[in-house]
């Protein structure tokens, strides 16, 4: 774990530098933030960190890491296998995707003086977990069961890279009104359930069926931001919330 730095993990603007990255390499950029992007501290020797990559194509990701400011080098996202083993529970199996998400990157990324971070969103129910829906019928078994009850939404965060071996883990209850027939017939038509874990995206249509929600927002849409900027303060990288407002 990394401990977090005395003092505020708030970093002033005149910190950060033009993101740059390899010719050819993806930096997402910060609607409206011009040639401004995330800070790349130069001096290894005082235990300033260098570029950030995000392993993770999800944009909901990447939207809610700018809306502090934080702006990553580069997008790659990590290909590994997904599979859950026999008897393998929620949380541990987040931990796991996450770490594994982490390392894959971190090892290429280790000569670059990268810092690489890594998550994995994971919907349960009970000990069942309930992935992105391969289809229409299977999005629509996932409602039918979250239907009226609570569940558990997991994310494990990982850091890795210049000196940094950082983890978190946080859970959400979500609860779920129950859907009539029609407001299910009427979700799945929209799309929306589409590469959402668990068939549904809270920070979308389905926010009208979510009353209560105990634990962290962002958790859910798939980023817990309090934890990860803590991660990344503690590391010596730069926030400086100068996001994207809501």
């Amino acid at each position: 774990m990394i401990s977090a730095r005395g003092g505020s993990p708030i970093a002033s603007s005149e910190a950060r530098t033009g993101a740059g990255g390899p010719p050819g390499a993806s930096s997402p950029r910060r609607p409206g933030a011009g040639d401004a992007g995330a800070a790349h501290p130069e001096d290894a020797s005082t235990g300033a960190v260098g570029r950030l990559i995000l392993a993770s194509a999800s944009p909901r990701r990447l939207a809610l890491l700018a809306q502090i400011g934080v702006v990553p080098a580069e997008v790659r996202p990590a290909e590994i296998d997904e599979t859950v083993r026999p008897g393998e529970l929620p949380r541990r199996y987040a931990e796991r995707m996450a770490a594994e998400k982490a390392e894959r990157i971190a090892g290429p990324a280790a000569g670059e003086r990268a810092l690489v971070l890594a998550a994995d969103t994971v919907v349960s129910a009970g000990r069942r977990i309930l992935g992105k829906p391969a289809d229409r019928a299977e999005a629509e078994r996932f409602l039918q069961l979250l239907s009226g009850r609570r569940h558990r939404v997991t994310t494990a965060v990982v850091l890795r890279g210049c000196g940094a071996h950082g983890a978190r883990t946080v859970e959400t209850r979500v609860k779920l009104k129950r859907l009539a027939a029609q407001e299910i017939a009427a979700y799945l038509d929209s799309g929306e359930w589409r590469g959402k874990a668990g068939g549904y995206a809270i920070q979308g249509i389905a926010a009208a069926f979510i009353p209560e929600i105990i634990g962290s927002y962002t958790n859910v849409v798939g980023l817990p931001l309090t934890e990860t900027m803590n991660l990344l303060a503690g590391a010596g990288y730069p926030i400086t919330l100068e996001g994207v407002p809501a």
